[in-house]
């Protein structure tokens, strides 16, 4: 795992030591990535620099160094991730009579060669890893960046500047093309909108203009001759959560399959020259990853979990008892409110983006715990979106079925009629038939949001609606124009997928990648620690979209078939609970322990003269959040996040 960085650019006299110069800088900007060696490699010729930031995980010699070159001289690639196959990939090049003079073990070589062999495009489908790179091919004088098919590993890039001054920037963060002379620090207002929305600036999206992510599966080309980057992908998500057909299993046949393919995946992610762990939640996912590590391995698997010391957010006693029965050495660290809080003011230099899923704060802490002990750590991400584990997913399914047997005009008129009472007025209604628990929505406030879900004229606007921080952001942004958005204007085809399995697919799409996996790279990277997640290997992917319904959700239970793999390792009454998660009372912090934090970040001359968001609007959910009329926690954590983000700027 390491931080990719460069340019490319015009050529001009005496340049070399121009883009040395500037090459180094960006690189600084985010040596925390790779703290065990840097490197760069800069052609004034052709105007290309690549730089790379290491941090060793596999082949620990000089011979893993990048950037590297290929064997045929051809190319010359910055690359930051793993290729978990690389060993099988080079006994294909044999087979195929390609026997280069390996300088070392490394899974970067492999990839040059195969590469070399075979093109990039057919090398990264033989490949099963998680990886962002770029690759400078001398002979056409051309760039290729591609990303991993999941979006674990980020890469920013875009053109910036104009005429002889302009350049083509990319880099693992945006800390890095920040440094680069022509980045023009433009905040893109439009994708405020959707920020607030999810919390995330999402998609292909960017807070800054003319900068643009990598979408999971994509490969980007361009030159200096053809400097339109050209986009295309090999390898589909939308198309794999849409079969054509499904499989045809029982059930034992269908847990012997997953069990087989997540012992293969996991086997090859332990592939480690560098203390290796995992981290252990005690939910469903982790459990899982980590009772079959134990059963791959020959001595205790270590394992990290972050207890809280309020009982109805702390999962660490369940993780303990689960570790205790696997034979795990365990570490945990419990954590009080101040451990929490000293966290927020690293949180806009975490993230180099607005980012607003308050989980971040534990995410680090777990990180930063594990880092202590090893420097890879794996994880249990991308289980609730392949086997159906959020709760909205059937929740979603159950409200979709009873609202669409009613005319759409009928659910519009009850929504509006019920969204015209205040919220206040229903409080005082329902408290006496339903008592808020603390930290949560009050129930008027509860009752508008499902009024809202009621009158959806699809499963996909359901979906948007459910995921949503902000329901109404274009109310709270002041002249944004939003880009077109997965979730809305451009929904990819749903097949013949059930209402859960839309859900599951758009999250997939979008939450899992702009949410989650942004925010482990993000924890981990900032201390120097490589996170993998085996349940995101492409086959266990696919396999889970080939399966029928029913053995992902059978008698109510979500998970079913995952569950039955891991009862296989653990038993049935350690994990049979409700679903908790890495929530933080960030409603409650903003009425107590954050409140003059938030009041100056929120105070209406500030967000006047900044001019990004209505104050008028910000200012009223703040007071009624303080008056406890609502709850406007995750709403305003979005905002004040965005704020401190922009503070950082300065």
């Amino acid at each position: 795992m390491c931080g990719i960085t460069g340019f490319l650019q015009a050529p001009g006299p005496g340049s070399l030591d121009g883009l040395n110069k500037t090459i180094t800088d960006m690189m600084a900007a985010i040596a925390h990535r790779g703290p065990d060696s840097d490197g760069h490699w800069t052609d004034a010729e052709t105007g290309i620099a690549l730089g790379h930031l290491r941090l060793a995980i596999v082949d620990l010699t000089s011979a893993g160094h990048q950037p590297m070159a290929a064997a045929s001289g051809r190319y010359v690639m910055t690359f930051n991730g793993e290729i978990y196959n690389h060993t099988e990939i080079r006994k294909l090049l044999a087979d195929a009579g390609h026997t280069p003079d390996w300088r070392g073990t490394s899974d970067t070589e492999t990839l040059l060669a195969a590469i070399d062999v075979w093109g990039l495009q057919t090398a990264l489908t033989r490949c099963e890893g998680m990886f962002a790179l770029a690759l400078w091919d001398k002979d056409s004088r051309s760039l290729t960046l591609a990303r991993d098919r999941m979006g674990e590993k980020p890469l920013y890039y875009g053109w910036q500047g104009a005429g002889q001054d302009a350049a083509f920037l990319f880099g693992s963060e945006l800390h890095a093309l920040k440094q680069h002379p022509a980045f023009a620090h433009n905040i893109n207002r439009d994708v405020l909108p959707n920020y607030l929305r999810h919390g995330n600036v999402g998609e292909d999206q960017v807070i800054f203009s003319g900068i643009h992510k990598l979408r999971p599966g994509e490969m980007v080309h361009l030159s200096l001759q053809d400097p339109t980057p050209v986009r295309t992908l090999y390898w589909d998500g939308a198309a794999v959560t849409t079969p054509s057909s499904l499989l045809d299993l029982s059930p034992k046949d269908a847990t012997d399959q997953l069990e087989t393919l997540l012992l293969d995946a996991i086997d090859q992610q332990m592939m480690s020259d560098v203390p290796l762990g995992a981290f252990l939640s005690g939910g469903i996912d982790s459990s899982t990853i980590v009772g079959l590590m134990q059963h791959l391995s020959d001595r205790p698997v270590h394992t990290f979990s972050i207890g809280f010391h309020e009982k109805r957010y702390n999962e660490a006693e369940f993780a303990a008892e689960i570790a205790t029965h696997l034979g795990t050495d365990h570490t945990e660290l419990y954590v009080g409110t101040k451990e929490l809080l000293d966290v927020i003011p690293r949180l806009s230099t975490i993230h180099d983006e607005p980012f607003a899923d308050s989980s971040q704060i534990p995410t680090f802490l777990v990180a930063e715990l594990a880092r202590k002990h090893v420097t890879v750590a794996l994880s249990g991400d991308g289980g609730d979106e392949l086997f159906c584990g959020y709760d909205r997913y059937l929740q979603g399914a159950r409200l979709w079925d009873k609202a669409s047997k009613l005319p759409a005009g009928l659910r519009k008129i009850g929504s509006g009629a019920l969204r015209a009472l205040p919220a206040t007025a229903l409080n005082k209604i329902m408290e006496p038939l339903r008592k808020t628990p603390q930290g949560k929505e009050p129930n008027g406030q509860r009752l508008h949001r499902l009024a809202d879900y009621g009158n959806s004229a699809s499963v996909a606007e359901l979906h948007r609606k459910m995921v949503a921080v902000w329901r109404f952001p274009q109310d709270a942004v002041i002249g944004a124009t939003p880009p077109p958005s997965l979730l809305a204007e451009a929904l990819p085809d749903a097949g013949n997928l059930n209402t859960s399995e839309r859900m599951m697919q758009l999250d997939m799409l979008t939450y899992l990648p702009d949410d989650i996996l942004t925010k482990v790279d993000r924890a981990t990277m900032a201390v120097a620690l490589e996170s993998r997640a085996p349940l995101l290997d492409h086959r266990v992917v696919e396999f889970a979209w080939q399966l029928p319904f029913d053995l992902k959700v059978r008698d109510g239970q979500s998970k079913w078939l995952l569950r039955e793999v891991l009862y296989r390792h653990v038993p049935r009454h350690l994990i049979e609970r409700p679903k908790m998660g890495f929530e933080v009372p960030i409603g409650l912090w903003l009425r107590g322990d954050l409140r003059d934090w938030a009041e100056d970040l929120l105070s209406a001359d500030r967000l006047k003269n900044e001019g990004f968001f209505d104050p008028k609007l910000i200012r009223e959910k703040w007071q009624q959040h303080q008056a406890e009329s609502h709850n406007w926690g995750r709403q305003l954590w979005a905002v004040l996040m965005f704020q401190d983000w922009l503070s950082a700027q300065r």
